[in-house]
């Protein structure tokens, strides 16, 4: 737990200290970084699932490893 909370603490330092902008755009961007990865997660799944629709083989092929995962995983 300690380890996301250091990652987290120092991303914030890092905003603070290296972003241009007013202070009040400092600190928003410096709290709200972590958004990014959402945006990103969220972002190549819809690319991921587009690919399905227009390629099916890429979609046979997502299925097949989602299953695959999903059996070794259990």
């Amino acid at each position: 737990m300690i380890t996301p909370l250091v990652v987290y603490a120092a991303g914030v330092a890092v905003g603070l200290w290296r972003i241009d902008g007013s202070p009040v755009a400092r600190l928003t961007i410096a709290l709200l970084w972590p958004l990014g990865v959402v945006a990103a997660i969220v972002t190549i799944t819809a690319l991921v699932l587009a690919a399905m629709v227009l390629f099916p083989l890429v979609g046979v092929a997502g299925v097949l490893t989602g299953a695959l995962m999903w059996w070794v995983a259990r």
